[in-house]
């Protein structure tokens, strides 16, 4: 079953990542809902984020300074 969708995973149709399968247009940021690559992406709490800006800004060091995504605070 698809993390996102709950429906059935086919072979064909199926991607893993997160230890998941998933249908390939369901394996995207929870964030901005950017289509993710298996293993190119980042994971906080089981949920699959795009590793820049998403996870940066959302789970990274905090603070100014650092310059770029990282110390810009999304609302």
């Amino acid at each position: 079953m698809c993390p996102r969708c709950n429906k059935r995973v086919y072979f064909a149709e199926k991607v893993t990542s997160l230890g998941k399968d998933w249908h390939r247009p369901c394996l995207r940021c929870e964030r901005c809902g950017k289509t993710l690559t298996p293993g190119g992406h980042a994971e906080h709490e089981g949920k699959p984020y795009c590793n820049h800006p998403c996870y940066a800004a959302l789970f990274g060091p905090k603070g100014f300074g650092r310059g770029g995504a990282e110390s810009h605070t999304f609302k």
